[in-house]
Parts: C-alpha cells; sequence; structure tokens
C-alpha cells in the first residue's frame, strides 16, 4: 500500500471442483486412518516442472485449507462473495453511515445489512467494535465451512487449537467514540470497555473466549500486509507442534470518520466522487488512489494429519510464506520492489516452490500510483515469462480492506483454485504499459492452476506473500 504522502512525508465434504474441458483428470482416494470413510480428491493442476522442489511430506508440517469464512461488502458467504466477484461487479458506493461533506472523498466499500445473530448473543453485540463483529462471524463461520460446528468442536482437542486473526487499527470505532465522549462530556462519561474493545487483540480473543480455544491466541498489526502475516506465523505454530488447528486472517472496520478523514489527509485515496464504482483501478493509467473497503477473511488451517483423522474437507493447501521490509518510507514502498522481490523468493523457498511452477498471482494493487507498478516491477525481477502467468486485484471490486485484504484475497485464490474461474480486474480502461502480465481486464477468465501466490504491503515497508495450491495427497 502506497499513497502520495510522499507530497507531505519525507523519507461440508470436498468443495466442489470443476473440471473444464479435460475429463480425465486423475483422481486419487486417500483412506482415513481413522474412519472407514474413504475420500476422493480431483488433481486439479497442471503438471509441475522437472525441476520443481520436492515439496514437504511430513503430514504433521503439511498446513491444508479446511474452512473460510468472510464478511464483505457481498455478504457473509463465501460462495456469493466469489460469484459476485466473478460477475464483476463493484461494491464500491457513496458512503451514507455519516456526514461525509467535508471531506474530499465521500465513497468506500461500505459494509450494509451486516446481521450477526446466531453468532454473537444481543448483549455482547450491542457493545463490540464492528471489527470483533465482523471477525467472530467470520471465524464462526470458517469452522462451520470446515465441518466444526458446536457439536463438531468438542471432539478436537481444545488446546491445541488457536486463533490469530490481526487488524491494522483494531476498534477505530470504539476508539473514536471514545474520544468524542472525553471531549463532549468529560472523563466520567468514557465506557468501561472503552481500553480492551480498541485493542487490536481483541478480535482473536473474544472469539477464543467464545469457541474455548485454549491454543495460541495472539493478532499482528502489520498494516495492510496484517493477514499474510498470520497465515505464516499460523502455520509456523503447526510445523512447530504448538497447534493442531488456527483460525488466521484478518479484519477491519475503518469505513468510519476519522479513518476516511486520515487517509483523506496524507491523499491516499481517491477522489473519484462522481463514479465511485471506476475510482478502484488498479494499473489503470488514470488511477488516483486506493478506495476504502472493510470486512474480514479468515481460514482454517490444520496439519494434514489432523484434517485426515476428522476426515475434514480439504479446500487446499498452504505451501509456504515470508515477509519482509523495505526499511525505506512510512508511506512509500520502494519504485524498484527490492524487498517484494526477495519476499517473493523466500516464499516460494518456504512453499518448496519453482518460479515456473507459479502460474497465477492474486496481486495487492491498490490502485495507487506509486505502488502498483512498484508491486509490477518486484514481480518482473522473479517471473520472467509474464505471458505465462496471470494477474487479478480483487481490490478493484471490494476497495482496500486494510488488514482484512490478504485474509479476503487469500479465500478469492482458494475459490479460483477450486473452480478453475478468475475473477476480473475491473476498471481496466487504459492499463500501464509496464504491467506485461494478463490482468484478466474486466472479464472473467478460465485458468487451470498450479501454484499461486498472494501478495500484501502495507504502510511502513510491510511485505507479505503466501503460496496455494490445490491438495494434491
Amino acid at each position: 500500500m502506497d499513497s502520495q504522502a510522499h507530497l507531505l512525508l519525507r523519507p461440508n465434504l470436498v468443495a466442489p471442483v470443476y473440471s473444464l474441458h479435460n475429463k480425465s483428470l486423475p483422481v486419487v482416494v486417500i483412506k482415513s486412518p481413522s474412519l472407514a470413510n474413504t475420500r476422493r480428491y480431483e488433481i486439479f493442476a497442471s503438471h509441475p516442472s522437472s525441476s520443481a522442489p520436492k515439496r514437504e511430506k511430513d503430514a504433521k508440517k503439511r498446513i491444508v485449507i479446511t474452512g473460510m469464512g468472510v464478511v464483505s461488502v457481498f455478504g457473509n458467504e463465501v460462495d456469493t462473495f466469489y460469484e459476485r466477484l466473478l460477475a464483476g461487479e463493484s461494491g464500491i458506493s457513496l458512503i451514507d453511515r455519516f456526514d461525509t461533506s467535508g471531506l474530499t472523498t465521500r465513497f468506500g466499500g461500505q459494509i450494509r445489512g451486516f446481521e450477526s445473530n446466531g453468532y454473537i448473543n444481543g448483549k455482547n453485540d450491542r457493545r463490540l467494535d464492528d471489527s470483533q463483529r465482523y471477525c467472530i462471524v467470520a471465524g464462526k463461520r470458517a469452522l462451520e465451512n470446515a465441518a466444526l460446528g458446536e457439536q463438531e468442536r468438542s471432539k478436537i482437542n481444545k488446546e491445541r487449537a488457536g486463533v490469530l486473526v490481526g487488524s491494522g487499527i483494531g476498534g477505530a470505532n470504539v476508539f473514536q467514540d471514545g474520544v468524542e465522549s472525553l471531549v463532549k462530556a468529560g472523563p466520567r462519561k468514557i465506557s468501561p470497555f472503552f481500553s480492551p474493545l480498541m485493542m487490536t487483540n481483541m478480535g482473536s480473543a473474544l472469539l477464543s473466549m467464545d469457541l474455548g480455544f485454549l491454543g495460541p491466541n495472539y493478532s499482528i498489526s502489520a498494516a495492510c500486509a496484517t493477514s499474510n502475516y498470520c497465515f505464516c506465523a499460523a502455520a509456523n505454530c503447526i510445523r512447530e507442534g504448538k497447534a493442531d488447528l488456527m483460525i488466521a486472517g484478518g479484519v477491519e472496520a475503518s469505513v468510519i470518520p476519522v479513518g476516511i478523514a486520515g487517509f483523506c489527509a496524507c491523499r491516499a485515496l481517491s477522489q473519484r466522487n462522481d463514479a465511485p464504482e471506476t475510482a478502484s483501478r488498479p494499473w489503470d493509467k488514470d488511477r488516483d488512489g486506493f478506495v476504502m473497503g472493510e470486512g474480514s477473511g479468515v481460514l482454517v488451517m490444520e496439519s494434514l494429519e489432523h484434517a485426515m483423522k476428522r476426515d475434514a474437507p480439504i479446500l487446499a493447501e498452504y505451501l509456504g510464506g515470508a515477509i519482509s521490509c523495505d526499511a525505506y518510507h512510512i508511506t512509500t514502498p520502494r519504485s524498484d520492489g527490492l524487498s517484494v522481490t526477495s519476499c517473493i523468493r523466500n516464499c516460494l523457498k518456504d512453499a518448496r516452490v519453482s518460479v515456473e511452477e507459479v502460474n497465477y498471482i492474486n496481486a495487492h494493487a491498490t490502485s495507487t500510483i506509486v505502488g502498483d507498478v512498484a508491486e509490477v516491477n518486484a514481480l518482473k525481477k522473479v517471473f520472467t515469462k509474464t505471458k505465462e502467468i496471470k494477474i487479478n486485484a480483487t481490490k478493484s471490486m471490494i476497495g482496500h480492506c486494510m488488514g482484512a485484504a490478504g485474509g479476503m484475497e487469500a479465500i478469492a485464490t482458494v475459490k479460483a483454485i477450486q473452480t478453475g474461474w478468475l475473477h476480473p480486474t475491473i476498471n481496466q480502461f487504459d492499463p500501464e504499459h509496464v504491467v506485461d502480465f494478463d490482468t484478466v481486464a474486466n472479464r472473467k477468465q478460465q485458468h487451470r492452476i498450479n501454484v499461486a501466490i498472494s501478495n500484501s504491503i502495507g504502510f511502513g515497508g510491510h511485505n507479505s506473500v503466501v503460496a496455494f495450491s490445490s491438495f494434491k495427497p
């Protein structure tokens, strides 16, 4: 993520896998070690390069995705979320949650009609910040998707189940309301819940309390790279034997007055108020800043051994990830993408994946002037055969969901692996010539994914990259 701030600042079962035209894809049948049931997995990938490194074989260290949960401008159903992305629908509109008349940007990816019924009791629901509400709902829906409803959860070892959901800003609405109370009515009017509910860790904490998960529990705040940082850390908890299962991802609820005003002040946001649905236009020559979004995206990550013991649905495999820092500027990335390049290479090393195996990238691509090209420059240093790789930008439709962005984009990536369909990058009117990749411009495309990576880049120079593929026994 970058801004024009440099002008101001100086240095169920397995989800269906739809075949395309090839009906002869190999199918592997696995017998659960603890149950009589067998499960069929269709190998939905192209043949890897002959020079590909050998993948992890230890079932205790292989990480699989067994559930996904989302709260988004397109609703709380993962399938609906992806269907609307495939349709190229814009979720960006004028903000009507508060008075925007004094702001230079008056639109965003505002969530409307959010319901937490059945997931949060009424008393708690009224006092929580939206970031915590989104986290709890997305987390519980992810567990349901992983065949871990309330009854099924009683069968797992909760001392080895953890939560790691991060946020870039935390309980911003609670913080804003508390400051307003202090200024208008004095310190005695501040809520006793002010301090705990403004903290970034509280989403993870409340979700864990609700579920009774006693394993690793914390949050990471790495600006817009937060979710991928959480995936990397959660995977390490499992690989190091500290947990069998982790709920991981990110959450943000920053479409509030102070959130929009703050990013307006550093000239980060698009000001296309007359046509908000076309404002987020990654890689387009006429882009003028990112569009604020909000929501939550979380994955249920398990060791393969644990998933197979409980006969879990396996949606995809997490292959590896990496993090790095630009050490350059508080808002603007390096134009050459140097540290992002090293982050991608380290991700592939951790995933035991060759460069040639990657054929899809869910890009960070925020629609900012410097950031979009800097990321492409980084990608081209790693992937020289650009015509063979497709990249797209989820943010073109839902805006930039800050700490939740990587989580929501990970869901889009897994759905692309499952379905064989890539969502479009909308608002591609006059693309930058430097972008040699196929950006899936304006219309969805069929694409058989071998290995996918998802990039997230944040203020402060935080970079993170994660890699996924279909599950291959």
